[in-house]
């Protein structure tokens, strides 16, 4: 296996590198509970999915 001979210069290391950033999640809103959610995910604040009701949510006691 070849190693390289000259070192890759600092420019051209950030460039390759320039792509990495992080994104943020895309939300929208629950259309029963108006709760923001990722969208075609169960809603978690009120455990809907596609209008219908698929999961009990258990609310934390303090």
């Amino acid at each position: 296996m070849a190693n390289p001979t000259h070192r890759h210069t600092r420019t051209r290391r950030d460039k390759r590198r320039a792509n990495w950033k992080g994104q943020t999640p895309t939300l929208v809103a629950c259309p029963d509970c108006k709760e923001m959610k990722q969208p075609h995910r169960v809603c978690t604040h009120c455990g809907t999915y596609n209008g219908k009701k698929v999961l009990e949510v258990v609310s934390k006691e303090s």
